[in-house]
């Protein structure tokens, strides 16, 4: 068997070990004697394996200490995603717009769902994020971290991490390419009237409002996005 496919054996029953094992975040793997001696495999092999699955937040290799359980994070996914987006752009494909689509399509369609169940707690956070973005749009320019707060806490009261994770993993995605573009010249005051009227739309329990609103502010984001 070809070294590389001995490489990506090795990390598919690595995975199944921690699978089979139950293993969560922070968990420490079998030492790297030990996983040859499970897995039947090479050192090599396996400590190929282990580099390719640390890449990838499966597991960290704490030197001196052992291997654990990654993060299991979606910095790797944000990382790729925004890569091919600014590959796709600098060959003259509208990579941009179908990040940002996607992105408006997940947050446009789970909306209209936080309207039904957004406890009064977070109307507090969103109302606080948005008076400190009215501060900022004072200075000049909201704060990209505010914007991302703002975004996270929309969707807390739904309890779905993964969601919660994807949809921070997209506007990762697009933040990093728009950096490395150079493009992002919002006008403040107009993205603060945008995410006020999203949290009016919430306090007032009307979905198809607040689905409006996420659209328009969308619309804001597309008008800015460079030509190719």
């Amino acid at each position: 068997m070809a070294r590389g496919n001995l490489s990506e054996t090795a990390q598919a029953r690595i995975r199944q070990l921690i699978l089979d094992r139950r293993l969560g975040p922070g968990d420490p793997l079998p030492t790297e004697a030990e996983l040859c001696e499970l897995l039947d495999m090479s050192r090599n092999s396996v400590r190929e394996a282990l580099k390719a699955l640390q890449a990838v937040r499966v597991v960290e290799i704490r030197h001196g200490f052992g291997t654990y359980v990654g993060s299991l994070s979606l910095d790797p996914l944000v990382d790729g995603i925004a890569f091919r987006a600014a590959v796709r752009h600098r060959q003259g494909e509208p990579s941009l717009y179908e990040l940002m689509e996607l992105r408006e399509a997940l947050e446009s369609g789970v909306i209209a769902t936080v309207a039904a169940t957004v406890p009064a707690g977070d109307l507090e956070i969103l109302d606080g994020l948005v008076r400190k973005m009215e501060q900022e749009a004072e200075r000049g320019a909201v704060d990209v971290a505010t914007d991302r707060a703002f975004h996270l806490a929309l969707y807390r009261s739904l309890g779905n991490h993964l969601l919660s994770e994807v949809l921070d993993a997209f506007w990762a995605a697009m933040r990093q390419v728009r950096d490395d573009l150079e493009d992002d010249h919002p006008d403040p005051h107009r993205t603060c009237a945008q995410h006020a009227e999203i949290v009016a739309a919430l306090r007032a329990g009307d979905g198809p409002r607040a689905a409006e609103a996420m659209r328009h502010h969308f619309d804001g984001i597309r008008k800015r996005l460079p030509t190719v």
